[in-house]
């Protein structure tokens, strides 16, 4: 385990395993990195990987301010720089991938190599020409009937979220140890973090991306209609598009080989 103080002062942790192109990984909304823990050993056999756990979430110092997707991206950019990293593939799981396209839209595609894009819609919110919204946050009301849940049923909300991302039946020792990275997170952070992310709209930005891109996509995600992260991959130019069909939300724990498959052979297109 390691830390590096962002520009900021904030404390990031974040594991570094492997040698190689870089591989960073970014975790989604009140996670941590360790959600990636299954995949790490096999993706360091071919990369350095890394995983970051964002600011305010699980082992990263909480500094009371900075709850904005593009306060993460800086994060990110600042980690990479003073990591000395260069040649990135940097890959956003859920709120990681508003943080890869915020990275982008300050920095451009400085530093990175690919981008791998897992489970997100471009567009939280519902509006009548938008459907594939977020199942439960897709309104200024839903918003609050969640922060209202995360501050006062905390607990039962955690474990209600866990069962959401996956569609197969997780080791009870494995859901103790992703619950306990949960409950590290305050609940003022995860509210503030999220009330920021659902109301970006990230459509306009898609099609003028540059980076060599792979989408995967849960074909039995309960967070957002498959067809939402089909979306991004149908409008990134260039982008791959992979349908994982037997998973939901987080599908590098419903799948672990194919993800670890489809990544490692995408990082390989670099080399």
């Amino acid at each position: 385990m390691s830390t590096w103080s962002v520009s900021d002062g904030t404390v990031l942790h974040y594991t570094d395993q492997g040698t190689g192109r870089p591989l960073v990984m970014l975790h989604g909304w009140g996670f941590s990195g360790r959600f990636f823990d299954g995949s790490v050993d096999r993706l360091a056999e071919h990369a350095r990987v890394i995983t970051v756990d964002l600011r305010a979430h699980a082992d990263s110092e909480d500094p009371g301010h900075g709850y904005r997707v593009s306060r993460l991206a800086k994060d990110v950019r600042d980690l990479l720089v003073g990591l000395e990293l260069t040649d990135v593939t940097v890959l956003g799981w859920s709120l990681g991938c508003p943080v890869i396209w915020s990275y982008q839209e300050l920095f451009g595609t400085d530093l990175l190599a690919q981008a791998i894009y897992v489970a997100q819609t471009p567009r939280q919110y519902r509006t009548p020409e938008w459907t594939l919204a977020h199942t439960s946050i897709f309104d200024d009301a839903s918003l609050a009937a969640v922060q209202g849940r995360v501050t006062y049923d905390r607990e039962n909300f955690d474990r209600e979220q866990l069962d959401e991302i996956t569609a197969t039946d997780l080791p009870a020792e494995r859901v103790e140890v992703l619950l306990a990275e949960m409950a590290k997170m305050s609940s003022q952070a995860r509210n503030a973090v999220m009330a920021d992310h659902t109301h970006h709209d990230w459509r306009d930005l898609l099609p003028v991306l540059e980076l060599p891109s792979l989408v995967m996509v849960g074909k039995h995600d309960k967070a957002f209609p498959w067809e939402a992260a089909q979306y991004v991959g149908d409008t990134i130019p260039g982008a791959r598009t992979v349908v994982f069909e037997n998973s939901s939300h987080a599908l590098f724990l419903d799948e672990p080989r194919k993800f670890e498959d489809e990544v490692l052979g995408f990082l390989a297109e670099r080399s």
